[in-house]
């Protein structure tokens, strides 16, 4: 994953407040993640966190599983400060990681999220990613994934409805066009019937729905 978009502190700084603003139902994404993680993860475990940089996702399972300890990585240094913010509270049990998939280590980990990330990478890289985080958990041992899936037919439709979502006025929906034509462009999008081909060639089984909110759908696989 490259973390070109992510480099600037600046830049970043509101990454927390404008993914919650963004994503429709994050934080209940997730505590769905945290509970279809735990089905496998019933006591102590070790959780992996792709893309772990903003530290949402780490904060909200930390808090909620204190038996759990955690490994967080991601590409971009000015995500990881901020996840070291989000995380302090749970210092002692997260570890963080600067790197792709590859700095994570062996594991094995008893679960792994990858949120809001793979859109970012193309199918191969994509395809590599996920058949790297599946040889690091133990088997049986789940995966939540969210991002931008949007349908194939009137994509530029749904991904505007998002931009439009996330900029909580609703109204400039020229402005929402233009904005989702150039995200079409610079995200190496696919439809979920696409992403789902991907898990299975990856080697996951049990591929499940969880979330779908406008262009954003999200999965819980088994390794």
């Amino acid at each position: 994953m490259s973390a070109a978009p992510f480099t600037n502190a600046a830049a970043v700084s509101t990454y927390a407040e404008d993914a919650l603003r963004k994503v429709p139902g994050l934080g209940d994404l997730h505590r769905m993640a945290t509970l279809l993680l735990g089905e496998h993860a019933t006591g102590q475990g070790h959780i992996l966190v792709v893309g772990a940089g903003g530290g949402l996702e780490l904060a909200a399972m930390a808090a909620a599983r204190p038996d759990w300890r955690f490994t967080g990585v991601d590409p971009a240094p000015a995500m990881l400060d901020l996840a070291r913010k989000a995380v302090a509270p749970f210092a002692d049990r997260v570890e963080l990681v600067e790197g792709t998939i590859d700095a994570a280590g062996a594991g094995p980990f008893d679960g792994a999220t990858c949120l809001l990330v793979l859109h970012f990478l193309d199918r191969d890289e994509r395809l590599r990613t996920l058949r790297e985080v599946r040889s690091r958990l133990r088997p049986g041992a789940r995966l939540v994934i969210a991002h931008h899936a949007p349908p194939a037919e009137h994509r530029p439709l749904w991904m505007a409805r998002s931009v439009l979502f996330g900029d909580r006025q609703g109204n400039d929906r020229q402005r929402a066009e233009t904005s989702a034509a150039t995200m079409i462009e610079r995200l190496p999008l696919l439809d979920a019937a696409e992403e789902e081909s991907l898990l299975a060639e990856a080697g996951y089984r049990d591929i499940a729905l969880i979330y779908a909110a406008l262009s954003f759908r999200g999965w819980v696989v088994t390794a």
